[in-house]
Formats: structure tokens, sequence, C-alpha cells
């Protein structure tokens, strides 16, 4: 029985929930962080884009059956290999979905707007959508931007259109990177496994890994440099009051640029030499430098966002 419970808890793959942490860039880069009112609502969000995600991978794993038992790691997942009965996988992933998606209308009615964009692309997505050349990529990193989005959308705040543009180039840059290395993986077997591997040639992947790498760092860095700039707490001015820069008042969201440039190496780094990214939340977790760099820049952003201002 424990490892029936067990095997339902893989299936519903806890780990991807580290994807749902997205919620949180709008708490943390509208100044709302330290807000009782918006960590609740954010807590909620992130607990509601759990059960959701979980849905559809339960959903996903049952379209996908026949072709998971091709792939080398995938045939062990519980439903493909049988230990989840599908009808008990539908089962728990419509009925979450049924009693848990009015809940996030009462949170914030633009909030269940993403959460019902989310379910539906994802389901499309198992379906259909991710037989499509590049329309599949696209609909990952939607995925991706809709749970940063409804984070900012649950708690009513306002970023500027580079935050909404940075956001859409890292989903692109993972989503392009996990096609990438899939494709890799998957050489031999990707004709039975997944047909849209086929019409990704590898010139062409590189191409658009190179492209959305170099505007994921880029545009983040136009967001970070068109942020107000910020005026440190008076007992830093009175520290930096000797220099003639005017360093009491500047843009130090900055300082986080090179960080982020060297995360974007890092994963390319990841993706080509060590033949990984298929699955972004295992590499962030099991790469050291990228998961240090990780944790500096959100130390910075933090730091620099409720320290050095006032």
């Amino acid at each position: 029985m424990v490892k029936f419970f067990w095997a339902i808890l893989k299936a519903a793959r806890p780990r991807q929930w580290i994807k749902n942490f997205a919620v949180f860039a709008a708490l943390i880069f509208s100044g709302n962080l330290f807000d009782l009112g918006s960590q609740i609502k954010i807590l909620q969000a992130f607990g509601l884009f759990c059960i959701f995600s979980s849905s559809t991978y339960l959903l996903n794993d049952v379209f996908d059956i026949e072709k998971d038992l091709l792939h080398p790691f995938k045939k062990k997942r519980p439903i493909a290999s049988g230990i989840v009965p599908v009808s008990l996988a539908v089962t728990l992933a419509f009925g979450s979905i049924v009693i848990f998606l009015p809940l996030s209308y009462k949170l914030s009615p633009a909030f269940f707007f993403a959460c019902l964009t989310y379910l539906v692309l994802q389901l499309f997505y198992s379906a259909y959508l991710k037989k499509i050349i590049l329309l599949d990529v696209l609909v990952i990193a939607a995925g991706f931007v809709l749970r940063v989005y409804a984070g900012v959308w649950v708690i009513d705040a306002h970023l500027n259109v580079w935050f909404l543009l940075s956001i859409t180039s890292f989903a692109l840059f993972l989503a392009i990177g996990k096609r990438r290395s899939e494709r890799t993986l998957m050489e031999a077997a990707a004709p039975q496994h997944r047909e849209t591997l086929l019409h990704y040639p590898e010139n062409l992947l590189d191409i658009l890994t190179s492209m959305f790498a170099t505007s994921a760092w880029l545009t983040y860095a136009f967001f970070a440099f068109l942020q107000p700039p910020i005026q440190t707490r008076s007992s830093i001015s009175t520290l930096l009051g000797g220099f003639e820069l005017p360093l009491t008042e500047a843009k130090y969201l900055m300082a986080t640029v090179p960080v982020v440039i060297y995360a974007v190496m890092r994963y390319l780094y990841i993706i080509y030499e060590k033949k990984e990214g298929e699955s972004p939340e295992r590499v962030l977790l099991s790469d050291k430098p990228l998961f240090t760099a990780t944790i500096i820049w959100i130390i910075l952003v933090v730091g620099i966002i409720y320290y050095l201002g006032v």
C-alpha cells in the first residue's frame, strides 16, 4: 500500500513543482515581499498551481503511455509501467481540477483566467500540440510565463513590459534547451518516441538556442536598467557621500546582470557539454554552479530591493 501511494505521488511529479516558484517573482519585484496579505495570496497561488500542474502531468502520462515505453527513463514512470492504473490517474486529474479550479476564482478572477488558460493549453499540448514543430516549444514556454503572470495578477501587481519579455525569453530558452537535449538523448529512438524531434535539425536547434540565450540575458539587462533608481538608506548614503559618482541613487539592480549572464552560459555548457537539459528542474537542483548562481541572484535581488532601498 505504501509503495502504491508513493507511486501516485511520483506520478504527480512533485519535483516539477519547483517551476511553480515562478509565481513568487511578482511578489519580489513588486516590492510586496513583506506584505502579509500578498504573501498569503502567493502561497495559495503556489499551492493551486502545484495541484493543477500535477493534474496535467497525470493526463500527459496517460496520453504518452505507448511512447514512454520506448524511452530509456520514462518507461519506468508509474503510469507507463502499470503501477498506477489509467482510470485512477484520469479520475485524480479531473477530480482535482473540478474541486480546486473554483477556489482559484475566489482568490482572483484574473488568477482563475491564468489557471484555466494553463490547463487548457496543457491539455491540448498533451493531446496534439506537442506534435507540431515550434508550436510545441511555444506552449511549453507559455506555461512558464502563465505561472509568472498568475503571481502578478493574484496580488494585482504592475511590472513593466521588459519583465514580460525577459520571462518569455528565459522560458523559450529553457524550452528549446529541453528539445535540444531530448534530441541528443533520443537520436536512436526518436522516430518511435516523439515524431516532432525528427523535424528539429540540430543546426536549427543550435540557432534557436543561441538566439533565445542572447535575448534572455539582454532583455533582463534592459529590465534591470529601466527599473527606477534606488534611493539608498541614509546610513549607506553617509558612507558613500565622499564619492563623486551618484552612488546614493543608482540602478543597483544592474549588479545582478553578470550573475544572469553566467547562469545562461552555464546552462549552455550543461546542454552541449554535459548533454543534459531535458529536465530543467533536475538540472537546477543537481548542478551546483547553476544552483549557487541562482541563490546568489535571489540574495542580490532581495538585498538590493529591500535593504538598499529606503
